[in-house]
């Protein structure tokens, strides 16, 4: 049986996704580290003794040591109930020196914009990392965490037939291509991945499910990214070609509610593509990370 609908070995329980700028790329920023979204617990941990601080420290070592092997790592540090489990993960297209350098700038991002809560979880472009302290409830794979829609709709007829064959076909080879798989079609670019510990035909029907969330939030809009608790998907669509770096016109994104719970909001975020058509696309997407998001709110269940 899959993971739906059961707990998860690893869940993060984000109880307060807190108010977040989104910041400006400058033309020197590497744009997978740039920060899409933040989900910080609003407990905090009693820490007299400094054991928790001593078990997190250990645990964002053990995980950025282990980012220039590997795009996907679980680990646990400490023991009983001070113990603390995490995890990172590269987008599927990084390389390990870029998957290194995303995973190493996140402990000093957790600390600076979360503190010492018992859980949390950031997001940049490129990579995200996350813990939990030992006996926070779980949540289904299913849970929707972020989602940005973009604010342009597509003109004409044939962009959802296009954007949905896409989907078809990227449904297909996040199972084939076992967690990750990019693609395009007739200008439509697409990408999907999964948590590194997600079965194949779960991977499906995460994604499955994420392909739904957008086709039913963001209809026409030609760009757009969903973030599960599992898996998450981003598309866009350029009709007139992909447009080049120099481009002052990149594509803008607006805030809209993930439907999911009260005061939950959007982000700005890339969509997907292929090859250096994507590296280009991620960092167009990267400089229109300029507006500001509302908070996201979480219950234990």
């Amino acid at each position: 049986m899959g993971f739906i609908g059961k707990p998860m070995l690893l869940p993060i329980l984000l109880v307060l996704f807190t108010s977040l700028e989104a910041p400006h790329v400058s033309e020197s920023a590497s744009d997978y580290s740039t920060l899409v979204y933040k989900g910080c617990s609003k407990e905090t941990f009693t820490d007299p003794n400094g054991v928790y601080s001593q078990s997190l420290s250990a645990l964002f070592g053990s995980l950025v040591s282990q980012s220039t092997k590997t795009k996907f790592y679980k680990a646990t540090s400490g023991s009983g109930q001070s113990s603390i489990t995490g995890l990172f993960q590269c987008r599927g297209d990084l390389t390990n020196s870029d998957c290194y350098n995303c995973v190493s700038r996140l402990p000093v991002l957790s600390d600076k914009l979360c503190g010492k809560t018992t859980a949390a979880r950031v997001q940049l472009l490129g990579c995200y990392i996350l813990y939990e302290v030992a006996g926070f409830s779980q949540i289904s794979g299913m849970q929707m965490l972020y989602k940005t829609c973009g604010a342009t709709n597509a003109a004409g007829r044939g962009f959802e037939e296009r954007r949905d064959t896409a989907f078809s076909v990227m449904e297909n080879g996040v199972v084939t291509g076992h967690g990750f798989y990019t693609t395009s079609y007739q200008a439509v670019y697409v990408m999907g991945q999964c948590e590194g510990d997600v079965g194949d035909s779960d991977c499906g029907e995460c994604v499955k499910n994420a392909v739904q969330r957008a086709q039913v939030e963001c209809g026409s809009s030609i760009s757009g990214q969903v973030f599960l608790h599992k898996c998450f998907i981003s598309y866009s669509y350029y009709p007139n070609g992909v447009p080049s770096r120099s481009s002052s016109t990149a594509a803008s994104y607006s805030s809209s509610s993930s439907g999911q719970n009260p005061g939950k909001t959007a982000a700005i975020i890339l969509g997907g593509a292929a090859g250096v058509a994507f590296l280009v696309i991620l960092l167009l997407f990267a400089r229109s990370l300029k507006k500001k998001h509302d908070g996201m709110i979480y219950v234990r269940q």
